[in-house]
């Protein structure tokens, strides 16, 4: 029998917190459309607008947004959910096999839709694997096999995949001198390149960056694959299978009988220690915090930040038990790979949509400064319309 049936109560009950943060996530990668960077622009004295736009952009290299969190909060949210999606197939009387099948469908699935979302538009497949759904289904087989593992197990593979992935960059050599960045993607005296040890995870010169070189190579292409432009990599499903992983983790404690408030404590100092583990091998030079590639502190650090997230919404959704503020959010998150999709095959059409039928006059009354801000409300409105109406109908995209 798994673990998780002996130490789990019976009944799976819908924990709204886990559904809050999921939208709260997709809200912030949808609310791209908002255009703070051009309000910005257009405001260059505003420092509130300038840090509206630094957390809705991502770090150039090392370091850390709030619009960095979105994918390791999503991918964190993927193991927190499946402890739950176990116990309820189990309840349907759903066999192992069954659930192994529908498993490994799912993870060829996740992969191919990202594959086709990042194609969009372009002559031929672009076969990369750096989507967020891509990386999520390389590792999601894995994942599900670790779901009926004991709690103690996991954090063993935890540990393992940490320490190997960066074993493997710290074994990998160091460019050259007079390695050509430029040749990479990388501009002349980009302020970014690390030095001295860290130099093992610099942008399009590190382990996951030559392996791609390679494997992306066998795929069908137009040009040969030379580099990412954003420095973003197929191997970095091996450190996302920990994020999820952690999640997982998280998703058993969420499911024991521990009481609400012990529960709300371990995530508030599970957080902590993530977040002073990740911020500590940053700091001693050990290991960067590098989101691009997911570096191990950097699953440290955002598990860290995901951590403190799921215990706020959790603290106030699922203990104090306030929630009627929350609907908006709870219809993206119930629906978030339609979310998903939805900002990327349709926000483009509605904004244009918008242009068209409404003009520009009508998101220009509080000054062509917030023009891009205005239209991107009309944008972000008409798309949570369209969730809230699938939601009405119980129409939802699983996969």
């Amino acid at each position: 029998m798994a673990p998780n049936q002996q130490t789990h109560p019976p009944i799976v009950q819908r924990v709204m917190s886990l559904d809050c943060y999921r939208g709260f996530v997709m809200l912030l990668m949808m609310a791209e459309v908002l255009h703070f960077g051009l309000v910005s622009l257009a405001l260059p004295a505003s420092r509130f607008w300038k840090f509206l736009y630094h957390h809705q952009s991502h770090a150039e290299w090392a370091g850390c947004s709030l619009h960095d969190l979105i994918q390791p909060s999503f991918s964190f949210l993927v193991g927190v959910a499946l402890p739950f999606s176990l116990a309820s197939r189990l309840v349907r009387g759903q066999s192992r096999a069954t659930m192994t099948w529908h498993a490994a469908w799912r993870s060829v699935a996740l992969v191919l839709l990202g594959v086709f979302l990042r194609s969009v538009g372009l002559p031929q497949t672009n076969w990369t694997f750096e989507d967020t759904l891509s990386q999520i289904g390389l590792g999601y087989f894995f994942l599900f096999l670790l779901g009926w593992r004991s709690v103690r197990e996991l954090w063993v593979v935890f540990a393992i995949i940490l320490a190997v992935y960066w074993a493997a960059f710290v074994l990998y050599p160091l460019p050259a001198a007079g390695f050509d960045y430029e040749a990479v993607g990388v501009p002349d005296h980009w302020p970014y390149i690390l030095s001295g040890f860290a130099a093992h995870w610099n942008k399009n010169s590190n382990l996951a960056w030559a392996f791609d070189t390679w494997f992306l190579n066998l795929f069908p292409r137009s040009t040969t694959f030379r580099f990412s432009e954003g420095g973003y990599s197929t191997l970095s499903f091996i450190p996302t299978l920990a994020t999820m992983i952690l999640g997982l983790i998280v998703g058993n404690v969420l499911r024991s009988r521990r009481e609400p408030g012990e529960k709300f404590r371990w995530f508030v100092a599970a957080g902590l220690i993530g977040l002073a583990a990740g911020t500590l091998l940053d700091w001693l030079g050990i290991c960067p915090i590098v989101k691009r590639i997911w570096t191990p502190s950097w699953v440290m650090s955002s598990g860290g930040w995901c951590l403190l997230l799921l215990a706020g919404f959790y603290l106030v959704l699922d203990v104090w038990q306030r929630r009627k503020w929350a609907f908006p959010l709870a219809v993206i998150g119930v629906n978030s790979i339609a979310a998903y999709c939805i900002a990327h095959l349709v926000a483009d059409f509605v904004d244009r949509t918008l242009a068209t039928h409404l003009g520009h006059g009508v998101f220009t009354s509080l000054g062509a400064a917030y023009e891009p801000l205005l239209h991107g409300l009309g944008v972000l409105l008409v798309l949570w319309l369209i969730l809230a109406w699938m939601n009405r109908r119980k129409i939802f995209l699983k996969i």
